[in-house]
């Protein structure tokens, strides 16, 4: 009797544990790139992102990345696509100061950068922005997923 009670906890353990149990519900919309970048910031293109407010665009990820500086140990990285809709011609959005827009005539989505990419009006039920890591190592900032 002690082995089927041992048996049936066992089994019960294994069932009600999940892998995604911390993870967020995935984006049907993205991929996952690959991306690994190091972006030197005593090159003229990455310099100001010592300064806190500024960004710089790369060409990596979906539609390419964005990175912003927060302070000069905090930055921020997410893609310039969409996460709302399927990637098209026109869902590499725009970066006006802490905002990023989608173009599509069709949606009108809205992003703020320093909330953690999340959508300005529906952040609840709106996908948010795909980030990276963002992690600065001396004078290098090192993007990554």
């Amino acid at each position: 009797m002690k082995n089927i009670i041992f048996f049936l906890l066992i089994v019960f353990a294994i069932f009600s544990c999940s892998k995604n149990d911390d993870q967020k519900e995935r984006n049907p919309y993205l991929t996952d790139p690959v991306v690994s970048l190091n972006l030197n910031l005593n090159l003229p293109e990455y310099n100001g992102l010592k300064f806190p407010g500024n960004y710089v665009i790369t060409s990596q990820g979906i539609k390419g990345i964005v990175v912003y500086c927060v302070s000069d140990t905090q930055y921020f990285a997410y893609d310039l696509t969409d996460p709302n809709h399927a990637p098209s011609s026109c869902s590499r959005m725009e970066v006006d100061g802490t905002i990023a827009s989608c173009p599509c005539s069709t949606d009108e989505n809205e992003y703020n950068i320093v909330n953690f990419g999340r959508h300005t009006t529906e952040p609840d039920t709106k996908y948010p922005m795909q980030s990276y890591s963002a992690v600065r190592n001396g004078n290098t900032i090192n993007i990554s997923n």
